[in-house]
């Protein structure tokens, strides 16, 4: 039985970055827990300890039982009757499993009944459930709901439920609507605050993850005669008050664990969380960062077991007489999807050490002011996580998604058939760049970053780190590389016009994206040999990116635009 965390050595690459020893400092508080807590760590050194042994069990249920159970879950599915939902037996089992060995609330502060771990290892535990069954992930990471009440709840709500999710009770996040999908600011549930202060909710939500979950943060509209976001406040639902019933299980694609429902409120009791009129523009916006991030988790969590379907088909097959990996055409194929899986994780876990320590910071800023200088750093670290966590989701689902079809390619015709797992990840593949926020609005959330130089900013902090020297050309190639993308830009940018800068936003994210993944896996190749094939593989298909993109923009006259309208 494989460990999905030991048989990964990639992960304890990331686990141990050298930024990890801030982090863990300042999430630990200078190791002041100790004194308070058993199982608090009393240095950087036990920290790491505690996290390679927890990721370990992690590795060792989703080698054994989620990714035994994933073929099960997936054609049996939970069902509805009396509006309720009923998971499928593998299902529960997980649930429990991970209930048992404490895996749930893992980012939670202890004081809370939580781990305190960083978010990076959370996240690292989210890619290898990944890897296991992606449908289970949608279950077990949306304990990262907790956080928006950690963040965001009065203490007593805190104390009453982030506990709750720490013993293992389930949360969704319910904001989208029939009528109401990417553009939340059409949410129409209504939240009518009774004369005795409580609050109560009616309306219908749709495509909620978990729906029938045990603690539910609602968006709903609490402001009479408003249409737009400022008319809206974030509401904290427990199942256990009545309320809410499930209409329906979305028949979905992929992902079928995973319960999608519809719900009907109907004077669902629910509490205030927070400040009215701040639930999209300021909580949801959070809770969306932290969204993104837990996809490109699951994004790449998928892409591993595709290359590891791939390559152990493409070893075992044989045709002509030889292996089909000896054939330059599978070979290429498997490089690709490993570079790209190499890129995407590399990026994975530079976004979380930047969402780390700006929410570290931020939460020490509810204890003590900070010092000018913290504030400087939390400032930086916060603009970096808002310009890499669309980056992240939207190119590793993009990734996730091109992988699992290569990986179905190199099977063959067997790769169309139920008998082999890779039909199963190919379909849970596709919904990742769709959920929480599509690509396209992942581009929408990230061109700024690119008008304002936040990306240009970030790839010039690179470009002046060391490297080795028989990897120097990949360095000079991405020089170049930049050049091209600052001229493509200046030539956007001064254009002008609006519409021409809309339609070019995607060429230019992607740019951003591969340049900014390129120098990452160089970083990595020289802190680690085993990165140095992806690291080449992957210069020479950004190569590629970038000059498409910039010929295309250098060619292109906005008027053009016309020709692709419908």
């Amino acid at each position: 039985m494989a460990n999905f965390y030991t048989d990964n050595p990639d992960l304890k690459h990331h686990l141990s970055h050298p930024l990890m020893e801030k982090i863990v400092e300042l999430k630990e508080r200078n190791y002041t827990d100790a004194d308070k807590f058993d199982h608090a760590p009393v240095n950087y050194e036990d920290a790491m300890d505690s996290y390679d042994k927890v990721l370990e069990i992690v590795g060792d249920i989703c080698g054994g039982k989620i990714a035994e159970n994933a073929e099960g879950v997936d054609h049996e599915g939970p069902k509805v009757e009396n509006g309720r939902v009923t998971y499928a037996p593998g299902t529960q089992e997980n649930l429990e499993l991970c209930k048992k060995a404490g895996l749930m609330g893992m980012a939670m502060p202890r004081r809370l009944g939580g781990l305190n771990f960083p978010i990076t290892p959370y996240i690292m535990a989210a890619d290898i459930v990944s890897r296991a069954d992606a449908g289970f992930e949608n279950l077990w990471g949306l304990q990262d709901c907790a956080e928006t009440i950690y963040e965001f709840a009065d203490e007593d709500q805190k104390q009453r439920y982030i506990p709750r999710v720490c013993q293992g009770e389930t949360m969704s996040m319910d904001l989208t609507e029939p009528d109401a999908g990417s553009d939340l600011q059409s949410v129409m549930l209504k939240a009518t605050k009774k004369e005795d202060g409580t609050w109560v909710l009616n309306g219908v939500k749709r495509f909620i993850t978990n729906g029938d979950s045990d603690i539910h943060l609602v968006l709903a509209r609490s402001e009479e005669g408003t249409k737009d976001g400022r008319g809206l406040s974030m509401f904290i639902y427990d199942k256990r008050n009545g309320g809410v019933d499930v209409r329906r299980i979305e028949n979905k694609m992929g992902i079928k664990g995973s319960p999608t429902c519809e719900l009907t409120y109907k004077n669902a009791p629910a509490e205030l969380c927070g400040s009215p009129r701040l639930g999209l523009i300021k909580y949801v916006m959070a809770l969306m960062n932290g969204a993104r991030l837990g996809i490109a988790a699951q994004s790449v969590g998928i892409s591993e077991r595709a290359y590891r379907e791939a390559l152990a088909y493409a070893k075992d097959r044989k045709q002509f007489g030889k292996a089909i990996i000896e054939f330059p055409a599978v070979y290429e194929m498997l490089a690709v999807i490993k570079a790209k899986l190499d890129a995407s994780r590399a990026l994975l876990y530079e976004t979380s050490r930047f969402v780390d320590i700006y929410k570290i910071y931020d939460d020490i800023a509810k204890e003590r002011t900070l010092t000018p200088e913290e504030r400087k750093e939390a400032k930086y670290y916060s603009k970096l996580a808002d310009a890499c966590t669309p980056l992240v989701k939207g190119m590793g689902s993009e990734y996730c998604n091109q992988n699992t079809y290569d990986c179905i390619q190199i099977h063959g015709g067997s790769g169309f058939m139920k008998d082999y797992a890779c039909e199963r990840i190919y379909r849970d593949a596709r919904i990742t760049s769709i959920y929480e926020g599509t690509t396209q609005l992942q581009v929408v959330a990230a061109i700024r970053h690119v008008t304002t130089g936040t990306y240009l900013s970030l790839i010039k902090e690179y470009e002046a780190k060391a490297v080795k020297p028989e990897l120097q050309w990949i360095h000079d190639a991405l020089v170049a590389m930049t050049a091209r993308y600052e001229e493509a830009v200046k030539t956007v940018t001064e254009a002008n016009d609006n519409a021409y800068a809309d339609f070019m936003a995607r060429r230019l994210v992607e740019m951003a994206g591969v340049i900014i993944m390129s120098y990452l896996l160089l970083s990595d190749a020289t802190r680690n040999d085993s990165f140095t094939h992806s690291a080449e593989v992957y210069a020479k298909l950004a190569q590629a990116e970038v000059s498409k993109h910039a010929d295309f923009i250098a060619n292109f006259k906005p008027e053009q635009i016309n020709a692709y309208k419908a």
